[in-house]
């Protein structure tokens, strides 16, 4: 009875999987081709994230370091480092847009900020936007009012702090943009296909051990019966 009902279970689920792993390969190719199509104009009024997120987009205006803020515990090749975000102010609006300009190492002092300059000229910028996750871990409730060091990028709370208004998204600053990046290996925007097709295997691995052990007991338990004859 057991098996009857489990067995079914787990191969809806394994399969309900390889769906979703479905679904995330066509989402994977419009983030393919959403970032390497041609670059869209930031506009001067605040946008959906569904109209920027995971397009290269491009922008002019002059970063602001007043609202700079500095994401901790960012790590490149071994070494512990932030992630600088700098508004960068539109011209003719009161909008922002932040720019994550790339990883810069905390130095050799963990209680002293590292010094890193910000051009005051007109910048263009252009790179793949982006929407930070909403639900991270974290291990204790930032504490209130401003901060220069996050432990994530919240767009909610930063948008709540600043005295602007901030397009909802993360500009990832292009490696070969000039306009004061850092280091920038940005990873390739992963969908999360593989995540799904674990879960499918591990489901499918369920299901044929499930399998395997009801057939093993009922050999042994025929093997049973059997001797169980032959002694009668």
């Amino acid at each position: 009875m057991v098996v009857a009902v489990l067995l079914p279970l787990f191969l809806y689920l394994g399969y309900w999987q390889l769906q979703r792993a479905e679904e995330k390969r066509v989402l994977q190719a419009e983030y393919d081709t959403r970032a390497s199509g041609p670059a869209v104009q930031v506009e001067r009024h605040l946008q959906r994230p569904e109209d920027l997120q995971f397009y290269r987009v491009v922008a002019k205006g002059h970063y602001e370091t007043e609202y700079q803020i500095l994401i901790d515990n960012r790590v490149h090749q071994g070494r512990a480092g932030y992630h600088v975000i700098t508004p960068l102010k539109l011209p003719d609006s009161d909008v922002r847009l932040l720019v994550n300009r790339g990883w810069i190492s905390v130095g050799a002092d963990r209680n002293q900020l590292p010094d890193f300059e910000t051009p005051g000229s007109l910048q263009q910028i252009t790179g793949v936007a982006t929407v930070p996750a909403e639900k991270y871990f974290t291990l204790a409730q930032p504490e209130p009012g401003w901060r220069r060091v996050w432990q994530n990028m919240d767009m909610s709370r930063y948008a709540s702090v600043v005295p602007f208004p901030v397009q909802p998204v993360v500009v990832l600053l292009d490696p070969g943009n000039a306009a004061g990046g850092f280091t920038r290996d940005w990873s390739r925007l992963d969908a999360g296909i593989s995540v799904h097709q674990g879960y499918a295997f591990q489901w499918f691995m369920l299901a044929a051990a499930l399998s395997t052990i009801y057939l093993f007991l009922g050999w042994r338990r025929t093997g049973i019966d059997k001797q169980w004859q032959e002694r009668s």
